[in-house]
């Protein structure tokens, strides 16, 4: 039986997307994203303290969207599952990384392009387990979108 391994996420891209090809041939975007989090210290004061994921959307159609729609600075929300890599460095030691398996993104709508219809169709595509699913249309009136894309 397989465990729950679920993770919801909103953050901003925070640098140009990478697209990238396995040797199989299977394309897959790169996304930086960065989260705030605002909490006051044990003085009162407010602090702010951010944290760095890395996302990975697999599919021809869902990566080259996500590549489309991902600017830096745009806001977007990310459900998906967490994948450990785990490897030997040339030390010998162990190294690890978690990374974030896209399975469904939302996009804040794109302020630079004064798109606020929020009756707009937006294209949507479903990854899992790094297996591209059939593109779908969707309309959506998510309060997080408002007139945003989503692709899932």
């Amino acid at each position: 039986m397989n465990q729950m391994n679920q993770i919801v996420i909103e953050g901003n891209v925070v640098r140009d997307t990478q697209v990238k090809e396995t040797p199989r041939g299977t394309k897959v975007c790169l996304v930086s994203i960065a989260t705030n989090r605002f909490y006051r210290d044990m003085k009162g004061a407010f602090q702010k303290e951010v944290a760095f994921f890395d996302v990975e959307a697999w599919g021809e159609n869902f990566s080259s969207r996500i590549a489309r729609m991902a600017k830096k600075g745009r806001g977007l929300r990310v459900v998906g599952r967490l994948k450990q890599d785990r490897w030997k460095t040339q030390e010998g030691k162990n190294a690890s990384k978690v990374s974030i398996i896209a399975e469904h993104i939302d996009f804040q709508p794109d302020k630079s392009s004064g798109n606020s219809d929020g009756n707009a169709k937006n294209m949507a595509e479903s990854a899992t387990e790094g297996m591209m699913a059939e593109a779908a249309f969707a309309e959506t009136d998510s309060e997080f979108m408002d007139g945003g894309e989503a692709v899932f």
